[in-house]
């Protein structure tokens, strides 16, 4: 092997571990992109989940005093939610500020 022969074979290998190393370096921001987002979408559902949750036990609580209540208190408590509006779900995202 010649000396330029070597000289030539360092440079193809310093260009070729370059462009490995950058490749890698995209792949890898690129999955970090990823999971970012996967754990933004993860803490809106969690958010979302803890909103409902709070829904439920409210309802519970007074399913709860119902039952628990005399005859006749229970009577108008069940006209008083019949004439309420009903409450229309959440459906807006929430954004934290990280």
């Amino acid at each position: 092997m010649q000396p330029n022969d070597l000289i030539g074979l360092l440079i193809f290998l310093g260009i070729l571990a370059t462009v490995i190393i950058y490749l890698a370096s995209r792949f890898f921001k690129f999955r970090e992109k990823k999971l970012e987002l996967e754990v933004s979408l993860a803490a809106e559902k969690a958010a979302q989940y803890a909103a409902s949750n709070a829904q439920l036990e409210q309802r519970v609580r007074v399913l709860e005093q119902i039952v628990t209540d005399a005859g006749a208190e229970t009577a108008a408590q069940i006209e008083a939610l019949r004439e309420r509006p009903l409450l229309k779900p959440a459906t807006g995202t929430h954004k934290s500020g990280d």
